[in-house]
Protein backbone atom coordinates (compact mmCIF):
# COMPACT_ATOMS: atom_id res chain seq x y z
CA UNK A 1 0.00 0.00 0.00
CA UNK A 2 1.21 3.51 -0.66
CA UNK A 3 2.26 5.82 2.14
CA UNK A 4 -1.10 7.60 1.87
CA UNK A 5 -3.69 5.62 3.78
CA UNK A 6 -7.35 5.30 2.88
CA UNK A 7 -8.19 7.40 5.95
CA UNK A 8 -5.94 10.22 4.74
CA UNK A 9 -7.33 9.93 1.20
CA UNK A 10 -10.82 10.41 2.64
CA UNK A 11 -9.63 13.68 4.18
CA UNK A 12 -9.74 12.39 7.76
CA UNK A 13 -7.02 12.82 10.34
CA UNK A 14 -5.34 9.81 11.93
CA UNK A 15 -5.81 10.25 15.66
CA UNK A 16 -4.02 7.08 16.79
CA UNK A 17 -1.63 4.64 15.18
CA UNK A 18 -0.93 1.23 16.74
CA UNK A 19 1.43 -1.37 15.29
CA UNK A 20 1.44 -4.93 16.55
CA UNK A 21 4.06 -7.52 15.55
CA UNK A 22 3.50 -11.18 16.38
CA UNK A 23 5.03 -14.42 15.13
CA UNK A 24 3.28 -15.70 12.00
CA UNK A 25 1.79 -18.58 13.94
CA UNK A 26 -1.94 -19.30 14.42
CA UNK A 27 -1.39 -19.41 18.19
CA UNK A 28 -0.81 -15.63 18.19
CA UNK A 29 -3.93 -14.64 16.23
CA UNK A 30 -5.82 -14.26 19.51
CA UNK A 31 -3.59 -11.29 20.35
CA UNK A 32 -4.41 -9.56 17.06
CA UNK A 33 -8.15 -10.31 17.38
CA UNK A 34 -8.23 -8.91 20.91
CA UNK A 35 -6.40 -5.74 19.87
CA UNK A 36 -8.84 -5.31 16.97
CA UNK A 37 -11.85 -5.54 19.25
CA UNK A 38 -10.36 -3.18 21.82
CA UNK A 39 -9.47 -0.53 19.28
CA UNK A 40 -12.84 -0.85 17.53
CA UNK A 41 -14.56 -0.28 20.87
CA UNK A 42 -12.80 3.12 21.06
CA UNK A 43 -14.91 4.20 18.08
CA UNK A 44 -18.14 3.39 19.92
CA UNK A 45 -19.07 0.76 17.35
CA UNK A 46 -21.96 -1.56 18.08
CA UNK A 47 -21.16 -4.99 19.49
CA UNK A 48 -22.08 -6.53 16.13
CA UNK A 49 -19.72 -4.17 14.26
CA UNK A 50 -16.90 -4.93 16.70
CA UNK A 51 -17.42 -8.67 16.29
CA UNK A 52 -17.59 -8.37 12.48
CA UNK A 53 -14.31 -6.46 12.44
CA UNK A 54 -12.68 -8.94 14.79
CA UNK A 55 -13.70 -11.85 12.56
CA UNK A 56 -12.52 -10.02 9.43
CA UNK A 57 -9.11 -9.29 10.96
CA UNK A 58 -8.80 -12.94 12.01
CA UNK A 59 -9.66 -14.10 8.48
CA UNK A 60 -7.16 -11.65 6.94
CA UNK A 61 -4.41 -12.85 9.30
CA UNK A 62 -5.18 -16.47 8.48
CA UNK A 63 -4.88 -15.75 4.75
CA UNK A 64 -1.47 -14.18 5.29
CA UNK A 65 0.07 -17.10 7.19
CA UNK A 66 2.48 -19.33 5.29
CA UNK A 67 3.82 -22.30 7.26
CA UNK A 68 6.47 -22.95 4.62
CA UNK A 69 8.28 -19.65 5.29
CA UNK A 70 9.53 -20.51 8.78
CA UNK A 71 10.08 -17.83 11.42
CA UNK A 72 8.25 -14.82 10.02
CA UNK A 73 6.04 -12.12 11.49
CA UNK A 74 2.51 -10.85 11.05
CA UNK A 75 2.38 -7.07 11.33
CA UNK A 76 -0.97 -5.45 12.07
CA UNK A 77 -1.14 -1.67 11.81
CA UNK A 78 -4.27 -0.02 13.19
CA UNK A 79 -5.07 3.55 12.13
CA UNK A 80 -7.91 5.21 13.99
CA UNK A 81 -9.43 8.23 12.30
CA UNK A 82 -12.50 10.34 12.88
CA UNK A 83 -15.09 7.58 13.08
CA UNK A 84 -13.10 5.01 11.11
CA UNK A 85 -10.64 2.22 11.70
CA UNK A 86 -8.21 0.96 9.10
CA UNK A 87 -6.35 -2.28 9.75
CA UNK A 88 -3.41 -3.19 7.54
CA UNK A 89 -2.10 -6.72 8.03
CA UNK A 90 1.15 -7.84 6.40
CA UNK A 91 2.31 -11.43 6.41
CA UNK A 92 4.63 -13.93 4.75
CA UNK A 93 2.09 -15.47 2.33
CA UNK A 94 3.31 -14.99 -1.25
CA UNK A 95 -0.10 -15.47 -2.85
CA UNK A 96 -3.66 -14.71 -1.84
CA UNK A 97 -6.70 -16.83 -2.73
CA UNK A 98 -8.89 -15.92 -5.69
CA UNK A 99 -11.37 -13.08 -5.13
CA UNK A 100 -14.20 -15.55 -5.72
CA UNK A 101 -13.20 -17.69 -2.69
CA UNK A 102 -15.24 -18.01 0.48
CA UNK A 103 -12.56 -16.14 2.46
CA UNK A 104 -13.04 -13.02 0.30
CA UNK A 105 -16.81 -13.26 0.60
CA UNK A 106 -16.39 -13.21 4.39
CA UNK A 107 -14.04 -10.21 4.33
CA UNK A 108 -16.18 -8.17 1.97
CA UNK A 109 -19.35 -8.90 3.93
CA UNK A 110 -17.87 -7.87 7.27
CA UNK A 111 -16.07 -4.59 6.54
CA UNK A 112 -16.71 -1.58 4.36
CA UNK A 113 -13.60 -1.75 2.15
CA UNK A 114 -10.95 -4.38 1.40
CA UNK A 115 -7.67 -3.65 -0.40
CA UNK A 116 -4.98 -6.24 -1.12
CA UNK A 117 -1.59 -6.63 -2.67
CA UNK A 118 1.61 -8.60 -2.75
CA UNK A 119 5.28 -7.70 -2.60
CA UNK A 120 8.58 -9.53 -2.58
CA UNK A 121 8.36 -9.92 1.21
CA UNK A 122 4.78 -11.24 1.31
CA UNK A 123 1.22 -10.04 0.96
CA UNK A 124 -0.94 -7.42 2.66
CA UNK A 125 -4.63 -6.85 3.28
CA UNK A 126 -6.19 -3.55 4.36
CA UNK A 127 -9.61 -3.54 5.99
CA UNK A 128 -11.43 -0.25 6.51
CA UNK A 129 -14.55 0.23 8.56
CA UNK A 130 -16.32 3.53 9.12
CA UNK A 131 -18.70 4.04 12.02
CA UNK A 132 -22.29 3.79 10.89
CA UNK A 133 -21.31 2.53 7.44
CA UNK A 134 -22.64 -0.97 8.12
CA UNK A 135 -21.47 -3.78 5.91
CA UNK A 136 -20.29 -3.57 2.36
CA UNK A 137 -22.94 -3.09 -0.33
CA UNK A 138 -23.63 -6.01 -2.66
CA UNK A 139 -20.68 -6.89 -4.83
CA UNK A 140 -16.94 -6.60 -4.37
CA UNK A 141 -15.90 -3.88 -1.97
CA UNK A 142 -12.22 -3.57 -2.62
CA UNK A 143 -9.48 -3.41 -5.19
CA UNK A 144 -6.85 -5.97 -6.01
Amino acid sequence: MSTTTAIEQAGEQISDLVELRVPADPAYLTVVRTASAGLAARLDLTLDEIEDLRIAVDEACTLLLDPATGAQQLVATFRLGDGSLEVEVRGPARELPERSSFAWAVLEALVGEVFTGTSSSGAWIVLRHSKGAGTAPGGPAGLV
